[in-house]
């Protein structure tokens, strides 16, 4: 079954980030998608750009409306999030649990029930 792994940030927290720490956290991100790579369950990693970035599609009258920022008025937004294909719903609660960031912020689980992949 596949499952979408989701971690929030804010830019506040990311500026506060000490920036000779950093180095380290990007090893441990990059080691922890080798390992999951290497063992089949993680289908794909993402990291997305500062919520400033973002853009908002909508269509009123068939004409695209396009808007700046994410639609929640929030601090928080979607930091990362990783695709995964394991076994059981256990087996990635464990890999949620192993991603390096799990120790600062919470990370979402979702099952995915429906792949609409371009290959069907």
């Amino acid at each position: 079954m596949k499952y979408l792994l989701m971690i929030y940030g804010n830019q506040e927290k990311w500026n506060s980030f000490p920036a000779e720490e950093w180095p380290e956290a990007v090893a441990r991100q990059d080691a922890f998608n080798k390992k999951y790579t290497e063992s089949g369950e993680l289908l794909g990693a993402y990291g997305l750009a500062d919520a400033a970035n973002a853009r908002l599609v909508r269509r009123r009258n068939g004409v695209p409306a396009i808007t700046d920022g994410p639609y929640l008025e929030t601090k928080e937004y979607m930091a990362s999030f990783y695709l995964l294909d394991c076994e059981s719903e256990e087996r990635a609660l464990q890999i949620a649990a192993d991603i390096p960031f799990a120790d600062q912020d919470p990370v979402e689980l979702w099952p995915i029930l429906h792949d609409g992949s371009a290959d069907a």
